[in-house]
Order: structure tokens, then sequence, then C-alpha cells
């Protein structure tokens, strides 16, 4: 998937690999740089809430989202931001449904 993928776009917390497709397929990975099977789970569950979160904004295709050791030191909305904006980049979210998110203060 790495090598045969489209479009990739790397953020401080995750690396994102989109190849286009009728089906949609996802993969979460955490290396052990992320640390014990606790962080690394943590890290995959993080993927997972944020793929979830706009799965019905996405075009099918084949995803892969690599984790990186700051995803665990981040707030959720940091992420979710990085997040919205790695898909923006790749061309796999409609921009008209992009949310506003507003900062929690």
């Amino acid at each position: 998937m790495y090598h045969r993928s489209t479009k990739t776009w790397h953020t401080p917390y995750f690396v994102l690999f989109y190849r286009s497709g009728e089906s949609q397929n996802v993969g979460f990975v955490a290396s052990k740089k992320i640390g014990n099977a606790v962080h690394r789970n943590r890290a995959k569950r993080l993927l997972r809430a944020h793929f979830i979160e706009n799965i019905d904004r996405i075009k099918s295709g084949s995803y892969v989202l690599v984790a990186k050791p700051k995803l665990l030191e981040e707030a959720f909305l940091e992420v979710s931001k990085s997040y919205l904006h790695a898909l923006k980049k790749c061309n796999t979210i409609n921009t008209n449904y992009l949310p506003k998110i507003k900062n929690i203060e």
C-alpha cells in the first residue's frame, strides 16, 4: 500500500497514505517507536476515532494512517484540525463539508 499510494501527507502526529478505489478500506499502524502496547493501542484508537468522526465526508479508497509519537502528547482538538487538513490536502474530502472547529477555552 505504501508504495502504491497515490497521495501521501505528513503531519506532526501521523502520516496519511491514500489510494483511490471503489471500496473503502482503512488501516491503522503504530510501531514500537510509539511506546509499549498500551501506548500503541491508544494511538490506534485515537486515529480510529478521527476516522469514524469524518467517515461520511471522505471519498472511497484505501487509507493507511501511521501514528507518530507526538500524537499521544497533543490534545484531541489539535489532532482533529491536523487530520482535516491532511484529508483536504490529499483531496479526499469535500471542502463544502468541512466543519468549523471552534477553540474551546
